[in-house]
């Protein structure tokens, strides 16, 4: 397995190098690798006695193969869907972890979200690793404490990661798999007392040690979960492990201990959650608040278009103002102002989405202002004296609104740069 986990990396790298890199690079690690070979491949009467055992107390795995097999059909058929695969509204919209969706009705994606990864090298970095840990847990302790401990310690990571980063999309499996870590280190433990054939060895455990400093490498370097997120679906497994593993040199787990900890870990879940619920997705009134702007310039442009040739009146023209657009800025300014529980990195966008509202508010009603206040004798110089008297106040609005940038774009009604900005979520591998 340790020679899969280098094979992958190895390709990997060698694919995004130059080629002078690339030679000296397997020049180097050659003759680690063929090292590393004869260890692995080298037999140990300790280790085949442990394999053995396993296999008689646990002749069949299931739990470990469904995991895996679960992981690669979720990306297979993301491969085949559209959009960017690292995207963050690709995994969301594949059941991502993400604060307003899950915090208003969308619960399950804390365990979904296991399931789906942003990429080929996080996916194949995470299989390996549960292979590797997954085939020898499974055949100590059993099926049910393996899934037990997955989705537990990958659930509570899940929310750990929710409540640190609430507009990030997180996703991955390597909270579930710090969770099995944590497991191996208790049954370890408690193989040692007393020791048995099915102890693990200290020559097996080597043999996991390169596939599993790769892991941990990775999962720190990427981006995809925070180190706060993994070390608690660690510790997780470490503490369910030391309960439910209990007397496994002689017998497995019973299922019922198995249960009870997944009821426990539901109570815990469903208690953190509590606090965590209603998180606002500000992102919708955002794209209102954009429309809006380019739904009320057209709606006044042609209305312009009509006095300019004597069909309406300035008043007409006022009216549209005071009747239609002030009416929908007002209740635009009120739905961002009535937001709650909107998230701290959201906050300055509310802010600044407030503001623009205000400005326009008060350009749109100097505008009308002027409409009635202006002597205009022809439709040509109305035009020209509502363009003049109203500039002032209207370059003030947009001025200080393009000054912020990420709600630079409304004014001018591009929306696309709006979107853009309001989007920009940082994607996060959770588990």
């Amino acid at each position: 397995m340790t020679l899969v986990v280098l094979i992958v990396l190895g390709g990997y790298a060698l694919y995004v190098l130059s080629p002078e890199e690339r030679t000296r690079l397997v020049r180097a690690v050659m003759p680690a690798i063929r090292e590393l070979k004869a260890s692995a491949t080298h037999r140990r009467p300790e280790c085949d006695a442990f394999s053995e055992a396993l296999r008689v107390r646990t002749p069949w795995v299931l739990v470990t193969p469904a995991l895996i097999a679960l992981n690669v059909t979720v990306f297979v058929v993301m491969l085949r869907g559209g959009g960017a695969l690292s995207a963050p509204q690709t995994l969301a919209a594949w059941g991502g972890n993400f604060g307003p969706l899950t915090t208003n009705g969308g619960w399950w994606r804390l365990v979904a979200s296991m399931f789906v990864h942003s990429g080929m090298l996080h996916l194949l970095v995470n299989i390996a690793a549960l292979i590797q840990i997954g085939l020898i847990l499974e055949r100590l302790v059993g099926p049910w404490v393996v899934a037990t401990v997955y989705i537990t310690a990958g659930t509570l990571a899940s929310l750990v990661s929710l409540s640190a980063h609430t507009v990030a999309v997180t996703v991955g499996a390597s909270g579930a798999i710090f969770g099995l870590y944590g497991l191996l280190l208790a049954s370890s433990i408690w193989g040692l007392f007393p020791r048995s054939s099915v102890t693990i060895p200290l020559h097996t455990l080597k043999r996991l040690g390169p596939a599993a400093a790769v892991f941990v490498l990775y999962s720190m370097a990427s981006d995809h979960l925070q180190f706060l997120a993994e070390l608690t679906g660690l510790v997780a497994g470490f503490v369910w492990g030391l309960v439910l593993a209990r007397g496994v040199s002689h017998r497995k787990p019973e299922p019922r201990w198995a249960a009870a900890a997944m009821a426990a870990t539901v109570v815990i879940a469903v208690a953190s959650a509590f606090s965590l619920r209603g998180i606002a997705d500000v992102k919708p009134e955002m794209e209102r608040v954009v429309a809006l702007e380019d739904r009320t310039v057209r709606a006044y442009q042609t209305a312009a278009e009509g006095f300019r040739k004597g069909r309406i009146t300035a008043e007409a023209l006022a009216l549209l103002i005071d009747r239609t657009i002030m009416p929908e800025l007002q209740a635009a300014d009120a739905r961002v102002k009535a937001l709650e529980k909107v998230p701290l990195e959201h906050q300055p966008l509310v802010a600044s989405a407030e503001e623009y509202l205000r400005l326009r508010s008060e350009s749109w009603r100097l505008r009308a202002e002027v409409l009635r206040k202006t002597n205009m004798p022809t439709p040509h110089e109305a035009g020209r004296t509502d363009w003049e008297s109203g500039t002032r106040s209207r370059l003030r609005a947009e001025t200080q609104h393009r000054a912020n940038g990420i709600m630079r774009g409304m004014a001018e009604g591009r929306e696309r740069a709006s979107l853009e900005a309001l989007e920009r979520i940082r994607p996060v591998d959770q588990k």
